[in-house]
């Protein structure tokens, strides 16, 4: 795969990420699977994806464990910030706990695949 191409999947599947973690969120919180309803609550971590993404500079390596570790971080803290102040929603503590699991797990665990993946085929 060119390096265009894999960062482009990189940033898709972390986006993809934060919204599977909020459409099964809003699901077993029965808030309903609207898209309008997920982008809202997606939002604060989509934007707080990007700066992630230029923090890590990612798209140099786009699956390596440091971007995956310093996108979390971000994405995490400036998300659950971006949530309390501009969006006015709330962050609990067990949703701070809960999505940094998620996110956590998701963000690194694909890359994990994406570089074994990778290692076996050549």
């Amino acid at each position: 795969m060119n390096k265009s191409k894999m960062i482009l999947w990189s940033a898709v599947a972390d986006a993809a990420s934060i919204v599977i973690f909020v459409a099964i969120g809003r699901k077993n919180h029965d808030e309903g699977e609207a898209a309008s309803g997920i982008f809202r609550v997606a939002a604060p971590f989509l934007l707080a994806l990007l700066a992630g993404w230029v923090i890590a500079r990612a798209w140099k390596e786009p699956l390596s464990q440091k971007s995956g570790v310093l996108i979390s971080l971000t994405t995490i803290v400036l998300g659950m910030v971006l949530r309390k102040i501009v969006f006015d929603d709330g962050t609990a503590t067990a949703f701070i706990i809960v999505a940094t699991v998620f996110l956590g797990t998701f963000f690194n665990g694909w890359r994990l695949l994406a570089r074994t993946r990778l290692a076996r085929s050549n």
